[in-house]
């Protein structure tokens, strides 16, 4: 990826829940380096990400105590954070639409 919009949203998440920081670095970093032409190219490399449509996808955070939502633009290469929370606020939330 070229650019991920809202690392800050990341940051702010993790200075909350701590024990949430070095996966979301991790989770970055992987991503930054990839290249993914589509959403199952993302699938291959993070078997347990669910794709939800609307070029979404969520990632298990912290073995799936935390959700993250990213809408992806595979031709540009940008991603965009558009939800990182718990499991229960992820319950509230459309992933579709956010």
């Amino acid at each position: 990826m070229r650019n991920i919009v809202a690392k800050k949203k990341l940051r702010e998440f993790w200075e909350k829940h701590p024990d949430s920081e070095e996966t979301l670095k991790t989770w970055y970093k992987v991503v930054m380096a990839a290249h993914w032409e589509n959403s199952n190219s993302a699938k291959r490399q993070y078997g347990n990400a669910s794709i939800v449509g609307n070029n979404r996808i969520v990632f298990n955070i912290c073995g799936n105590k935390y959700r993250l939502i990213v809408k992806f633009n595979y031709e540009m290469q940008w991603g965009w954070i558009r939800f990182i929370g718990t499991h229960s606020e992820y319950d509230k939330t459309d992933a579709l639409t956010i």
